[in-house]
């Protein structure tokens, strides 16, 4: 058994689609960075690449390669998922948290489970995902941004 952590951000800015979990969540600020800047998923992808000590999603997927410009990030969690099956791990379960002030997440929380186990070759019961605000506090607070945190259990096969 290995246990891997992974922790992303990335600021919000006005009109851009905010991608969370494989889903567009309508809001009138979305997540930016080199590829679709789903922190979740990023998060994800680090707690797996660590879990199996391959990295983190800079070294695997570096943003100085343009061709990951504005990738869709499940592209980037079926290549982990291909990484680490390589190396003789399988998922056995992924506990996450999204801070974030605005938009509130919880309504599509269901389908991002099932987006993601499925994006995985999972079960969604396999897949937690929290959300929670900061009280105001701090750049997700003040909506500047969004955190994401990501623990995750892999097993040898």
């Amino acid at each position: 058994m290995r246990v891997g952590f992974g922790f992303d951000v990335h600021p919000l800015v006005e009109n851009v689609p905010f991608c969370l979990g494989g889903l567009v969540i309508p809001h009138h600020k979305g997540a930016t960075g080199h590829s679709d800047a789903d922190t979740l998923i990023h998060a994800i992808c680090d707690a797996l690449l660590g879990a199996a000590n391959l990295g983190d999603i800079g070294v695997c997927f570096p943003d100085t390669d343009p061709t990951l410009r504005g990738i869709d990030s499940k592209i980037l969690l079926q290549n982990v998922v291909q990484l680490i099956a390589q190396k003789g791990y399988r998922i056995v379960n992924i506990d996450t948290t999204v801070c974030l002030q605005q938009p509130k997440i919880r309504p599509y929380i269901p389908q991002m489970q099932e987006t993601l186990a499925h994006v995985m070759s999972i079960a969604p019961d396999d897949v937690s995902i929290k959300a929670t605000t900061t009280e105001k506090l701090g750049f997700t607070g003040r909506e500047e941004g969004v955190a994401a945190y990501a623990v995750v259990m892999l097993e040898k096969y």
